[in-house]
């Protein structure tokens, strides 16, 4: 607990997480947005390799993880002393809570750090989110403007109750927001 960690930015998190490694052999973060710009910090300052979006763990120096959008598994053998690993979230049953793993406290960083924290605004709609949706309404550069991307993606995501989607160049040309 402590303010300069509770928006986990990853100059904190790596603050905090990096003097507790001596104990550890590793550290698993989900490989989600605020994971993945936390873990290469973390593995920079180890001077250690990250090993990414892992599915399964072979041993404990070999791991699994997805390449060519899933179409193969590569596996990846780590040969460094510490391992800093991001866990794709759904590879894994969830733990049960009858545990006995040991809670260490740890004293949050003080900081001050070069980024901040300014602020946060809640988007909210009526849409399924993308990443858990059953279906996805997604489209791209060649729909040539963001009236278009409106005009043909929204209605029909509408109508089929869909998440909408957009490429990273139909983002970039300010066809769609950066969270579809």
């Amino acid at each position: 607990d402590g303010a300069s960690v509770a928006k986990q930015l990853a100059e904190a998190m790596e603050a905090l997480v990096v003097p507790m490694m001596s104990g550890y052999d590793a550290v698993f973060i989900p490989a989600t947005t605020t994971g993945k710009n936390i873990a290469p910090r973390i593995a920079a300052k180890l001077d250690v390799m990250q090993l990414s979006d892992i599915t399964d763990v072979i041993d404990t120096d070999t791991f699994e993880r997805p390449i060519y959008a899933g179409n193969a598994i590569l596996t990846v053998k780590s040969s460094d002393a510490k391992k800093v690993i991001t866990v794709r979230g759904t590879a894994f049953e969830a733990a049960g809570e009858d545990g006995s793993a040991s809670v260490e406290a740890a004293n949050a960083p003080a900081g001050p750090f070069k980024s901040e924290f300014v602020s946060e605004q809640m988007v909210k709609s009526d849409r399924p989110e993308l990443a858990g949706a059953k279906r996805v309404v997604s489209g791209g550069r060649a729909l040539g403007s963001k009236e278009e991307f409106d005009r043909l993606i929204v209605p029909l995501a509408d109508k089929l109750e869909a998440a909408v989607g957009a490429s990273r160049a139909a983002v970039d040309a300010g066809y769609a927001p950066n969270d579809y």
